[in-house]
């Protein structure tokens, strides 16, 4: 059963973003409560999800990936958040995908039962963890990364110590030159298959890349980008099977961050002569963004055969207050590095409301945030443009900006509302990094 204390936890002041005056509340409890963003119920800065474009977005990817033929794993570490995973699964999803053991944890016991972990395990404590949860819940079915006989070797090492419960299941990582992890050439990747085949402590369950990192969001390169890995995915896959080295008749393919997703679902079932199970690791469009994956999702709309508005949708926003006006041109907003992300681009404004209003609107397109600080942002605007000198924010203000990868603004919050068109709060989420 999973746990309420990660699937409904308590959230009790002081929190970040929740009412100091709050009593202690469930997750569950919060959408009860009749607070309204613009009636400035929650303090600033408040970090928050839209929920008509959060349900838009799961149900979109999950049927993509079943008209597509491909399971999906969604990476959780996107968000940590047990409330978003069950909607995930709810939804579809084969599994969810996590960066490390502690991530796995926390994904059991808020009910995960299939899951990839899209990295390396390697230390004691990790292994130790790993065997100790898959005694514990004889449902779990986890997969990790396999890419140097180095790393078998540690493995083999421990449970050497150890009595395993199950073997390890691994997956083959193929990468390649300036790259991150994985084998770099097709020699090396057989070289590590075979010795996984021979190991006690492991079995060899499929073959696994990222293409995520390297996508330019230009589709000619793109797709010749993603289909030379591919090639190689497919390549040593084919002669893992003719060596007999996968331990199950069915093989799992594994790929895909959140920049072109739709290619490499294309390439995730490739031809082996036995049953393959496609596995898409896709994370960020649960939220997707206003800045790079909305860059992206430009390139790859054609591709899909739809409009961008008709695929995925900006669901994560981030509200806080214009706290100084000091000179024409500069409004400082309370809300800067300790609270969204800044690693792929700046924030942008979106919305704005003034002092006292019940609605929203859009902000003035010249409006531009410049640079933060730890807790302050820098929205300026070109004075002398008589427009927007009209529409120059005031102090009181509140400032809506969307956000460009949203994983590095989740790790900022141990809560989010979620809220409906007019800002009226109606669920929320815990998050758990």
């Amino acid at each position: 059963m999973p746990d309420t204390n990660f699937t409904d936890p308590l959230l009790h002041p002081p929190l970040k973003g929740l009412p100091l005056h709050s009593p202690p509340l469930r997750v569950s409890e919060v959408g009860a409560q009749g607070w309204n963003l613009l009636a400035d119920d929650l303090p600033f800065p408040v970090a928050l999800l839209k929920r008509d474009a959060l349900a838009h977005n799961i149900a979109w990817m999950a049927e993509r990936t079943r008209s597509w033929g491909v399971a999906l794993a969604p990476h959780g570490k996107t968000t940590l958040s047990p409330q978003l995973f069950a909607r995930q699964i709810a939804a579809g999803a084969w599994g969810i995908s996590f960066g490390n053991v502690f991530q796995l944890a926390m994904g059991v016991a808020a009910g995960v039962r299939r899951a990839i972990i899209a990295n390396q395990v390697i230390g004691a404590a990790d292994l130790a963890a790993l065997q100790r949860l898959l005694q514990a819940h004889a449902d779990l079915r986890v997969l990790f990364l396999v890419d140097s006989q180095a790393q078998l070797a540690q493995i083999e090492a421990w449970a050497a110590k150890h009595p395993l419960v199950r073997p390890f299941e691994l997956l083959l990582e193929i990468g390649f030159h300036g790259g991150r992890t994985g084998c770099r050439d097709e020699e090396e990747a057989l070289a590590v298959a075979r010795a996984v085949h021979a190991s006690p402590a492991a079995q060899l369950a499929g073959i696994e890349c990222y293409e995520g990192l390297w996508a330019q969001g230009e589709s000619a390169a793109d797709t010749d980008w993603v289909n030379t890995l591919m090639d190689r995915v497919d390549a040593v896959a084919r002669q893992c099977v003719q060596e007999g080295l996968f331990a199950h008749d069915e093989v799992i393919v594994s790929a895909g961050g959140s920049a072109v997703f739709d290619l490499v679902a294309a390439r995730l079932r490739p031809a082996l002569g036995r049953p393959v199970r496609g596995v898409l690791r896709s994370g960020c469009y649960i939220t997707h963004d206003h800045g790079t994956y909305t860059r992206m999702l430009q390139a790859m709309a054609p591709r899909l055969g739809c409009d961008c508005g008709d695929a995925l949708r900006p669901a994560l926003e981030v509200w806080a207050l214009v706290q100084s006006c000091p000179e024409p041109g500069l409004a400082i907003v309370g809300a800067g590095k300790r609270d969204l992300s800044f690693d792929m681009g700046l924030p942008m404004p979106i919305a704005r409301a003034a002092p006292g209003a019940r609605q929203a609107c859009a902000a003035p397109s010249g409006w531009r945030i410049t640079g933060l600080n730890d807790q302050h942002a820098y929205l300026r605007w070109d004075a002398a443009d008589p427009a927007l000198a009209a529409q120059a924010p005031v102090v009181g203000e509140r400032v809506g900006l969307g956000i460009s990868h949203p994983c590095t603004t989740f790790d900022k919050w141990r809560w989010m509302p979620v809220v409906d068109d007019g800002y009226g709060v109606r669920d929320a989420i815990s998050i758990h990094f």
